[in-house]
């Protein structure tokens, strides 16, 4: 970590651990061994729109990093943020193009495959697999999702670049929404997946201690639908 950096971190994570996007922040703190206590914030209270945090987090979202006097939220933002500050061990790419299209990647699984979002949440990871199938937006989204990984990842590799990036996490995430499910998924990208979870860092945030699933109040799209109130970055 840069000297001239406060030393002070703080991550404000969901309270359900389910926030694909808060992992991401979790496993490039880890990654870099930069020490920071971890906060949750209930969403399902609403309680990101309480003054408190409402006051410290610009868009109201987790994950927020707040550094010193400086905070910042938006998933993507606060790896590239990290990898500034703390570069001695990168998350991205070091050749320009690998880590432009590692960015590519990252911004393009927060953008995109809104069905399959719905249709898988992060909920079939850490609590269970859903019962409904997929729907036919979610079927189109889960085919794109695995045409375009197996164009990134050829030949059976095992991450996107010669070396382990955090967009591997992220790429991994998504396609773990159809493994955890017992969906069809090529071997190849399952077991790509299944490494990617392997790392220490993932294990921990897997390993977290949740709140009982309130399978009467959460719809199966709960994640979706946050992301779509603009509760997760």
């Amino acid at each position: 970590m840069s000297a001239a950096a406060p030393a002070s971190f703080t991550l404000y994570v969901d309270a359900q651990f389910t926030s694909p996007y808060a992992l991401s922040v979790f496993v490039t703190l880890r990654e870099k061994g930069i020490p920071f206590a971890l906060r949750t914030v209930d969403l399902d209270q609403g309680a990101h729109h309480e003054s408190g945090f409402a006051e410290m987090s610009i868009t109201r979202r987790v994950p927020t990093l707040v550094h010193g006097d400086f905070t910042l939220s938006e998933s993507s933002a606060i790896d590239e943020y990290l990898e500034a500050i703390s570069p001695d061990v990168p998350v991205y790419p070091s050749e320009v193009r690998d880590r432009a299209r590692a960015r590519q990647v990252q911004a393009w699984l927060r953008s995109d495959l809104g069905a399959l979002r719905e249709d898988r949440s992060t909920q079939v990871i850490f609590y269970g697999p859903s019962d409904r199938p997929l729907s036919d937006a979610g079927y189109a989204a889960a085919s794109k999702l695995i045409a375009i990984a197996q164009s990134l990842l050829p030949d059976g590799r095992l991450s996107l670049f010669d070396t382990w990036c955090i967009a591997d996490v992220d790429l991994a995430v998504m396609i773990n929404r159809l493994v955890y499910n017992d969906d069809v998924v090529p071997q190849a990208l399952a077991e790509y997946a299944r490494r990617q979870f392997l790392r220490p860092a993932v294990q921990e945030w897997m390993a977290m201690p949740r709140p009982p699933f309130a399978t009467q109040a959460l719809p199966p799209q709960h994640d979706g639908a946050q992301a779509a109130q603009g509760n997760v970055a």
